[in-house]
């Protein structure tokens, strides 16, 4: 195999702003992945909240690459779990491996990633399109540009959180989800469930910092609304301790280290009776398009990464009215943009 890796910089539409800070330019690593006169793509978006960054990730991948391009891609179950170990469990840097070697066997049996799972192309949940924390009006108008979208996602963590929901619910009859990104407190998040949900929220996600995970019992019970674990998870390990203090869970692919990790939290999840959601950091049309190929297995979408992003450096799955369409070519269905690539 021949692997190279590149950094790519999105830049967002808006300042993207959640209760921990404000982003205006997100870099990405992409891996391409060469064997055969076939090519696959991967990518990551690391994330300094789960303690990488691009430098260190790019660092981690760099490290085995002597010893992955003497590898088969063929063999792509077993090259992952001994990648796993030879980055020393990081998953941020495992993600990319993982999307360009399941989009590679893709393209080598001529199947779309969808179907090496065994899974349809349709239908799948409509995908939520997100509004970062502005001044009301600046998000009022962020969801007025995208008005025919049936659900949005509203992040908050600020001292006027049922202000800008009612508010916002004054544009639209849209049903709402609610991401606290873990600044609330536990009495808050039973106090605000009850007019949160007289307003059409759905559920709230992270509610509570990740270490306070024992707090989550008692709000459970309480809550007038489902909760969705975020931040309390990441890897499948993560996810048997949720069940009673979560309704349902989060994943990330580039937290879990892409599809195959993230097939196994599905799994686990629905064995302990629990709702799934696939949503995605700032990323390209590579991660998110990966994370739809999983979506006839779950009961949420929030992979509006591409919307939010100016310059996306690859094509892949579209959206339309919330609805995604997936690409229907072998492997991922991604491909390079050949102008405005940064």
């Amino acid at each position: 195999m021949q692997v190279s890796l590149r950094t790519h910089n999105l830049r967002l539409r808006h300042t993207f702003t959640i209760s921990r800070g404000s982003q205006d330019v997100v870099p990405v690593l992409v891996m391409t992945l060469e064997h055969e006169g076939l090519t696959g793509y991967g990518e990551t978006s690391p994330s300094g909240y789960y303690g990488q960054d691009l430098k260190t990730v790019r660092a981690a991948l760099e490290s085995i690459l002597p010893w992955l391009e003497r590898q088969d891609p063929r063999a792509y179950r077993l090259l992952l779990e001994e990648a796993l170990e030879r980055l020393g469990g990081n998953t941020q840097a495992l993600c990319a491996l993982d999307l360009a070697l399941h989009d590679w066997v893709g393209k080598r049996l001529n199947v779309p990633v969808y179907e090496l799972f065994g899974l349809r192309r349709e239908p799948l949940p409509p995908t939520t399109y997100t509004i970062g924390l502005d001044a009301i009006p600046t998000m009022i108008a962020k969801l007025r540009a995208f008005d025919s979208f049936p659900i949005f996602k509203i992040k908050l963590g600020t001292d006027r959180d049922l202000e800008i929901v009612r508010e916002l619910r004054r544009q639209t009859d849209a049903t709402f989800r609610v991401d606290a990104n873990c600044a609330w407190t536990a009495e808050q998040t039973v106090e605000y469930a009850h007019p949160l949900k007289a307003l059409g929220v759905e559920f709230i996600e992270q509610p509570l910092p990740p270490d306070q995970i024992e707090r989550m019992a008692s709000v459970h019970e309480r809550s007038a609304l489902p909760l969705i674990a975020d931040e309390n998870c990441v890897v499948p390990s993560d996810v048997p301790s949720l069940r009673g203090r979560f309704h349902g869970i989060n994943i990330k692919l580039v937290k879990c280290g892409g599809l195959e990790p993230a097939l196994k939290m599905i799994a686990l999840a629905r064995a302990l009776g629990m709702k799934i959601m696939i949503g995605c950091m700032i990323e390209s049309s590579i991660l998110c398009t990966a994370a739809a190929h999983l979506g006839a297995l779950v009961d949420f979408l929030d992979l509006d990464g591409p919307l939010l992003i100016a310059n996306d450096p690859f094509t892949g799955m579209t959206v339309g009215d919330g609805r995604i369409n997936l690409p229907a070519a072998p492997g991922l269905g991604v491909s390079l943009r050949t102008q405005g690539v940064e």
